[in-house]
């Protein structure tokens, strides 16, 4: 292993100093191809390590950008172990026709967290403290390795709205809620060397990385000399990708591999395939950033680029801002890619300055890029790809995406037939419905409640509020609509959750916040609030209702997701949508409605306003960022990002190396993992005698699996809390919970959404029990299987695991006693997941699934041939009714010999640890 010392440190003393990353050597480097070189910059010499010193025998200058970047970390940290010369070899060589076939062992820069994947990261670093003691190491050895930095932008929740209170009050019960959790991780940050957090209320991780955390090139100080190479990271939250749009590799894992990462354990992957996009022409006038993402999303995920990386390239590039290129990046989990990267260019070291980065940096930024063959050149032939797209951004139209996926994208002119649709099919369903025109008084004489009412109008997210021009193009389409005298009817829920502060600084600049604030978008927070269903409450009218009329509504967000369940439990129909037609929207007060030629209101003038007379132009737009955009608002913000407001100054902080773990605490609890564990692992058998927890069908989203969201009070998770003397408006959510093993496991398949084929006619976390086909909660079937010592699987079909990089999409079944799932195919993130925590991913041959073969979960499962760790098993299902066995082979999707070993060790966690102890 390697010492501190080698993996280098990040420390931060608080006062808003840049973190100081150090590239990780290890003890016994190589350099088979006489790759160190000096890079002059200025006055500055760098060591660096030399992409050209591949030409030659290899033809370096056509790799794409991403392996270009991967090839340099194979040549910087060459040992002869985990990176060889064939290593290398084979990533120089790469064919973009082959299949992957070829591990890679990776190490990113350093790993970045959100608070909801931080706390339970902490959370585990701490117990495995108290492991390493217990079986005799020094718990002091189980710290960062890498830099780690956590930004604590999830658990602010929108309680309060549409005043100028709106958010002193959601930080009060921000912490309030949350104070356990946030003096735990001030614990962190006081015991763990290289662990920084930044305080909540300051901004969205992901625009925080892009505005500040992110260097795109590093150039630190190592073994008495400065080293030049890549900003490289993962993040434990799937939209990590979003700083790709500035030119830097990372992509989203789940927390366990971003624990492993931290501490020391390279992360093994194979070669991936890339396909290439290229972008050609401009936005025409009305179209957005978001219009382009929304596009891109559809096309790439009909294309197929799960698994893959994404390289955007070609002339169009000209024409998008490093906004709107975050903005594409961002979302590459919507279109299924690991990551949608951007090359170095002008426009990048434009950005960089514009963000308060100093010269020498942005100096650095260029003369590495352009030494390395990163930089982007107009004109420039493509590089190899495995595909080749092309699409022309002159064809781009306003859109939005919904009412249930980020890839069904819906062009304006069909919103209203799309909305039709979906009501037409949810009212075949619900009888009590009742007819299409339907209205339910919100308060007696009051107006009326109908279905497909937008019910939440949100400005929200990373995708968007990190993006001046559909931010600023909101403010004055809201800044017409109020001089126009329109409001927003009451039954709208509206929201402004800007990403960082300078948001806020550059809406007050240019005069819009007086007028988002009268239609109601006050800010309320700065974090992930709707997009991630911390929408909070509706306000009581709006839910009686919506109950008492079985009404269908909708919410409108500038958001990612919008997957059933996840905004809101009340609300049936989301949809995605740039800033402006979230105002848009907000105004109108229902989805059914065709804005080419329905007004959105009556003005004050008695006369109907149209879209088309709010709209602003794209030179108003620009204008208005030109006025209203510098460079001073990024570095008066960023200077103070660590200091904190005083509430976050008055937490007291826990002293010692082992935290002190309180029994009575509902947030945090010392995990079950590491209980029974012992210096070596236990031989890996087969499973045998399993009985089924679910079958699941396609397109089952870590959201369906891992607890999100509100937790109801009659759920398992609910009463729990109850138990324990929680009264239910202190429940808080499941994100904020997630540092409690014993809620987040009553939470797991227990969406609302959630259709187990074993219940039917039943939503939500439901299942039966066997062999007695009894119903009840899939916990507390779960809880009888683990008393009675029966394993468990769970069937499920294709894509099983897409969405949000959640860990405990992983940690929840494993605790529930899920020993194997069986699906037709798999999320990236989430098969790693469950390798990561010990269960077995299999894959149903081509062409089969439980549907195909007869699987009803009604069986006695044996699986034989485990032990192998690749290839195929043998897997025997045997009915409860007495019929023939059904036998089947199924495909074992432990991809990697990492990943074998960390299978053998029972999860990642405990390989790492038995590797500290060892060393």
């Amino acid at each position: 292993m390697l010492s501190e010392r080698d993996a280098g440190v990040c420390l931060q003393d608080g006062t808003g100093s840049r973190p100081s990353h150090a590239v990780r050597q290890g003890d016994s480097m190589s350099d088979s191809f006489n790759a160190r070189a000096v890079l002059p910059v200025g006055a500055a010499r760098y060591t660096y390590w030399r992409l050209g010193a591949l030409d030659g025998p290899f033809d370096v200058g056509t790799l794409p950008f991403t392996h270009k970047v991967l090839l340099e970390n194979l040549l910087r940290h060459e040992d002869g172990q985990t990176v060889t010369r064939r290593d290398i070899e084979a990533l120089a060589a790469w064919d973009p026709r082959a299949e992957p076939d070829r591990e890679i062992a990776f190490r990113p820069a350093r790993v970045l967290m959100q608070d909801f994947t931080g706390v339970p990261a902490v959370v585990d670093l701490a117990a495995m403290r108290e492991a390493m003691e217990r079986m005799g190491g020094d718990p002091a050895r189980i710290n960062p390795l890498q830099p780690a930095e956590l930004v604590i932008d999830h658990s602010v929740q929108v309680d309060a709205f549409g005043t100028a209170a709106a958010f002193a009050r959601n930080t009060d019960l921000e912490f309030q809620r949350n104070h356990e959790r946030y003096t735990f991780l001030r614990w962190g940050q006081k015991a763990l060397a290289n662990f920084q957090a930044v305080p909540p209320g300051m901004g969205i991780v992901h625009q925080v990385n892009l505005e500040y955390l992110a260097r795109t090139v590093f150039g630190t100080e190592g073994e008495g000399e400065r080293l030049a190479y890549p900003d490289t990271l993962v993040g434990t939250d799937s939209h990590t990708t979003m700083i790709n749009g500035l030119g830097v590799l990372g992509w989203g894992v789940g927390g366990i591999e971003a624990e492993a990462a931290m501490l020391g354990q390279p992360i093994s992957m194979l070669t991936p395939q890339v396909v290439g996009m290229r972008l050609e022409g401009e936005l025409p006038e009305g179209a957005t950033a978001t219009d382009l993402v929304l596009t891109i999303t559809q096309t790439l995920r009909a294309h197929g680029v799960v698994g893959k990386f994404v390289e955007f390239f070609g002339d169009g590039l000209v024409h998008l801002p490093l906004a709107d290129r975050a903005t594409i990046a961002n979302m590459a989990p919507e279109y299924g890619a690991t990551c949608g990267i951007f090359p170095i260019d002008g426009e990048t070291l434009r950005f960089l300055r514009l963000t308060g980065r100093d010269e020498d940096q942005v100096a650095l930024v260029e003369a590495y890029a352009r030494a390395q063959g990163l930089w982007r050149e107009t004109g420039a032939p493509p590089a190899r790809y495995t595909d080749l797209l092309e699409l022309d951004l002159a064809t781009i139209q306003p859109s939005l995406a919904g009412p249930k996926r980020p890839q069904d994208r819906v062009p304006l002119p069909d919103v209203k037939a799309n909305v039709e649709a979906a009501l037409g099919e949810y009212l075949q369903g619900h009888d009590e419905a009742g007819p299409r025109d339907k209205r339910v008084e919100m308060e007696p004489g009051g107006p009326g409640l109908g279905h497909g009412a937008v019910v939440i109008a949100a400005i929200t997210s990373c995708t968007n509020t990190s993006n001046p021009a559909v931010m600023l193009g909101a403010g004055l389409l809201a800044k017409r609509a109020h001089e126009r005298g329109l409001s927003v009817p009451p039954w709208v829920k509206t929201s402004l959750g800007p990403g960082s502060r300078v948001v806020t600084d550059y809406l007050d600049r240019a005069g819009l916040t007086p007028h988002l604030e009268a239609l109601g978008f006050h800010t309320v927070g700065y974090g992930c609030t709707t997009c991630i269903g911390n929408s909070g409450p509706l306000p009581p009218a709006v839910s009686r209702a919506i109950a008492e009329g079985d009404l269908a509504v909708c919410s409108v967000l500038s958001g990612n997701r919008n997957f059933e369940g996840r905004v809101h439990p009340e609300v049936r129909l989301n949809y995605l949508a740039s800033p402006p037609l979230v105002v848009a929207f907000a105004l109108a007060g229902r989805m059914d409605i065709d804005l080419r030629h329905e007004p959105l209101g009556t003005g004050s003038d008695g006369k109907p306003v149209h879209l088309r007379d709010l709209w602003p132009g794209r030179q108003e737009i620009q204008a208005a960022i030109e006025a209203s955009v510098h460079a001073e608002m990024f570095r008066d913000r960023y200077a103070r990002i660590f200091a904190g407001d005083p509430a976050w100054q008055a937490l007291e902080v826990p002293k010692g190396e082992l935290y002190d773990w309180d029994p009575s605490s509902t947030y945090i609890k010392h995990p079950p993992y590491f209980e029974s564990m012992g210096p070596e692992p236990a031989p890996v058998e087969d499973i045998l005698h399993a009985r089924c927890l679910a079958v699941l069908g396609d397109s089952v989203t870590t959201d369906h699996i891992s607890p999100a969201g509100a937790i109801k009070r009659d759920s398992p998770a609910g009463h729990y809390l109850l138990e324990h003397g929680i009264g239910e408006l202190e429940f808080n959510s499941y994100g904020a919970r997630r540092g409690n093993h014993e809620v987040m496991m009553r939470g797991t398949f227990a969406n609302i959404r959630l259709r187990n084929h074993m219940a039917p006619g039943t939503e939500g976390g439901w299942t039966r029990h066997q062999p007695g086909g009894e119903q009840m909660t899939i916990f507390d079937a779960a809880m009888h299987y683990q008393a009675s010592g029966v394993p468990l699987v769970v069937l499920a079909g294709q894509e099983y695991g897409t969405g949000s990089s959640r860990d405990w999409a992983a940690k929840g079944p494993r605790l529930l006693g899920v020993r194997a799932v069986i699906a037709r195919s798999y999320e990236r993130i989430h098969r790693s997941n469950l390798v990561g925590m010990g269960i077995l991913p299999l894959q149903f041959m081509d062409g089969e699934g439980a549907e195909r073969l007869g699987l009803t979960g009604m069986e006695t499962y044996d699986i034989r041939g485990v032990a192998a760790l690749g290839g195929d098993v043998e897997v025997t299902a045997t009915p409860d009714s007495g019929g023939e066995p059904i036998r089947f082979r199924a495909r074992v999707r432990i991809d990697t010999p990492q990943e074998q070993a960390y299978y053998r060790h029972g999860g990642i966690l405990h390989y790492v640890l038995r590797q500290l102890l060892a060393a």
